[in-house]
């Protein structure tokens, strides 16, 4: 897989198409260590994609948008509408296939990351983990991720506003989202966009909430 590279272009957010798959999975791995890059974390680079990524796009591509600059992909928001029915989806159709790749993590890399391979094997396995208690009034969520030298220009803002226009339609009321805790320019920019902290958020797993329109 070749690492996305971007320049100072006009950069267009647009939906997601099959071809980019292998470019959603670069920008998720490259931006995996709490918005820096988790390549060589784990022993096994495609977890991260795997856990975070893949099955968003595999289950609703039509509510994936990602920004493309000079013809590379280097960011993208991924959708879902509802929660519970991807939790079921997920379960039945992504885990098996995901615990046959990934029975067990693998001994800690030389990276040592805070969020261990074990975790995110056991995470990567186990959908229900998605099912938060405000899940009846925030029944849709998302995942985004930009390339550092894409941050810092709208960009994140622009691909959330057409991610919540597309729930919307969809008649989703509200989404959620969670955060890495060591990710304090992520909580920053979510506060900015309006978004509030829910009830169910704790100080190592921050969780955010925010009306789709």
């Amino acid at each position: 897989m070749t690492a996305p590279s971007v320049g100072a272009g006009e950069a267009v957010v647009r939906r997601y198409r099959p071809a980019d798959r292998d470019a959603v999975a670069e920008v998720c791995l490259r931006t995996g260590a709490a918005g820096g890059d988790a390549t060589g974390a784990y022993s096994d680079d495609s977890l991260m994609p795997e856990v975070y990524a893949l099955p968003y796009v595999e289950y609703a591509p039509d509510l994936a948008f990602v920004v493309e600059l000079d013809g590379r992909v280097g960011g993208y928001v991924l959708g879902i509408a509802d929660t519970e029915d991807f939790i079921d989806w997920y379960a039945r159709e992504w885990a098996p296939g995901f615990r046959e790749r990934h029975p067990a993590g693998a001994p800690p890399t030389a990276r040592r990351p805070a969020y261990t391979e074990a975790q995110l094997v056991a995470d990567g396995a186990d959908p229900e983990r998605m099912r938060i208690p405000e899940l009846d009034d925030y029944p849709a969520h998302l995942h985004i991720d930009l390339l550092p030298e894409l941050q810092g220009r709208g960009l994140g803002r622009r691909l959330i506003d057409a991610l919540r226009a597309a729930l919307a339609e969809r008649g989703a009321p509200a989404l959620h989202l969670g955060i890495d805790a060591a990710n304090v320019g992520a909580r920053a920019f979510y506060e900015r966009l309006g978004f509030h902290e829910l009830a169910s958020s704790r100080p190592d797993a921050p969780r955010f909430g925010i009306a789709t329109r």
